[in-house]
Formats: C-alpha cells, structure tokens, sequence
C-alpha cells in the first residue's frame, strides 16, 4: 500500500468527532482510538476494524481479502489486506466509520457528552 493510500485512511478516521489516531510503535501500527477504546489498526499490509458479528461474516464470505481480525476477538473484527482491489477507499471509509460507530455506541452517556462537545 502507498503511503498516499495509507494517509487517506489515517486522515479520514481523523474526522471522526473525538477519534485519535497514532502511530503505537510497540505494535507498529497507527491505532485508531475513542477516548482509548480501539476501532482500528493500520499497517501497510492490513487494516484491522471492529464490526457487527454477522456483517462480519457476510463480509468474509464476499471478499478473499477480508479475514477474521489478526491478533484479535474473530468475531467482533474483521482484518482487510492491503492494498485490495476488491474494495473501493470509499467502502474501507464506510467499514472505518461503521467500527468507530459500533466504539462509540458503547461509551457511557457522559463520554458520549464529551466527545459531542469536542
């Protein structure tokens, strides 16, 4: 994957209200996090997103290059490899979007508060 590939994933999940994101050297990844929960982990070769248990599923069984996350609970996440050709950045936006949802959807209503301020 091409660093312009790479930073177009890194600076979308940036938008996301209260997202932070950050290169975690002892992983070697940028991790994706909402006040320190994990929606996502990017390295050149893959992307790992958080998502609804049978979406999941439908997911793999569409798409070769989507697999039960690496180093992670397989049911709650999916692994992506990069580069694919066999989904659009803008479909990998939307499963970006839909893992901080699913993140954020299970913050305490005084979070949710704080990151609706920011």
């Amino acid at each position: 994957m091409t660093d312009t590939q790479l930073n177009r994933f890194i600076n979308y999940a940036k938008t996301l209200n209260g997202s932070d994101i950050y290169y975690r050297e002892s992983w070697g990844c940028y991790y994706f996090s909402l006040l320190g929960k994990s929606f996502g982990m990017l390295k050149p070769e893959s992307l790992t997103l958080k998502g609804d248990p049978e979406e999941n599923i439908t997911l793999r069984d569409m798409y070769s290059d989507v697999t039960p996350g690496y180093y992670s609970n397989k049911v709650h996440w999916n692994s992506i490899a990069l580069p694919t050709d066999q989904l659009s950045p803008e479909q990998i936006e939307k499963m970006i979007l839909n893992s901080y949802t699913l993140v954020y959807a299970n913050l305490s209503q005084k979070n949710k508060e704080l990151i609706n301020e920011s």
